[in-house]
């Protein structure tokens, strides 16, 4: 049965605060991290679900170094986080946010479905397209459930210790001509915490364009060995952006329209926006460069992904 909060979050009459939304994070990553800081400033409950034993020691406590886009200022703290490492039937949450990487989606859905009950399932994550789209199984969930969106963090987690960025804006896709009532539930809770969200009615295409970029980046690190080594290297970045035009073909070929990003990319000579970048965005000490230096994602799945794809379309990236 929906709860009064629940539905007071889904009619968008009441702020974060008023109502005290129960948000469920899977995982204890940098994304997740971020805005479980970020909504429990706001005044929401924020919960962890994590895996008992394993390689990860978590701590009851996790040290912020992150740089916060909504207000334009450093954070350095300790943060108490609420770990959970098993939720009782009878908990209900309001929301359950899953930020993984693209081949662990299904592994993600199916271990949070025994716990979401009727909560709004936001997907943010870096995929190739809407990934509801492509999955078989959805663990029992309704696909009514789901919201799909784009985070706009980054950074890594060593030792207990998150080194990261929050830019103030996040993507959010429009399932309909307009917001459906979870959607709407959701775009009013992040505005309620501050941030500004950005709007797609075609957020397969949005997402498909962002993963094509990733994946011209991922290249290079597969070169260089790391993020870092490629923004330091004005090769590096020239390189990934040669990477860019390259997928243009491909884009075309899947019928996505290159969005603005791709096209300046592919236009514009590469070696100076190379050299742009690398004084502005990248330079060393700015927030941008330190999210990616301590950057600790496994890259290789979407250059992969991409590849096989183009390959069936008959389509050569390389």
């Amino acid at each position: 049965m929906m709860t009064i909060t629940y539905s007071c979050s889904l009619i968008n009459i009441c702020s974060v605060k008023e109502f005290h939304m129960r948000i469920l994070i899977l995982g204890r990553g940098v994304i997740g991290a971020q805005y479980g800081w970020a909504l429990e400033q706001a005044g929401a409950q924020v919960d962890f679900l994590v895996r008992k034993g394993g390689s990860r020691n978590y701590a009851d406590t996790l040290e912020l170094h992150t740089y916060d886009g909504r207000k334009k200022r450093s954070v350095d703290e300790v943060w108490p986080i609420n770990l959970r490492y098993e939720i009782p039937a009878e908990e209900v949450y309001d929301l359950v946010i899953v930020s993984v990487n693209p081949e662990q989606i299904a592994g993600a859905i199916e271990t949070i479905a025994p716990v979401a009950g009727d909560a709004t399932v936001l997907l943010m994550g870096n995929t190739m397209g809407n990934p509801l789209s492509r999955l078989k199984n959805l663990s029992g969930l309704s696909a009514e459930q789901f919201v799909i969106g784009f985070p706009g963090a980054g950074g890594g987690i060593t030792d207990n210790v998150l080194h990261g960025i929050l830019h103030g804006i996040i993507q959010l896709g429009v399932s309909e001509k307009k917001l459906n009532k979870r959607e709407q539930a959701v775009k009013n809770l992040f505005e309620s915490a501050g941030f500004k969200v950005s709007l797609h009615r075609d957020i397969d295409g949005w997402l498909v364009n962002h993963y094509v970029l990733n994946a011209a980046m991922e290249m290079e690190v597969l070169k260089r060995g790391s993020f870092e080594k490629v923004v330091l290297s004005e090769d590096g970045l020239t390189s990934m952006m040669g990477n860019v035009k390259k997928m243009i073909p491909y884009l075309k070929a899947k019928g996505v329209r290159p969005d603005m990003a791709i096209v300046m990319m592919s236009i514009l000579p590469a070696r100076l926006l190379a050299g742009l970048m690398g004084k502005t965005i990248y330079k060393p000490g700015s927030p941008a460069y330190d999210a990616v230096a301590y950057n600790q994602y496994q890259v290789g799945y979407a250059v992969r992904e991409i590849q096989a794809d183009a390959k069936r379309l008959g389509v050569n990236i390389l």
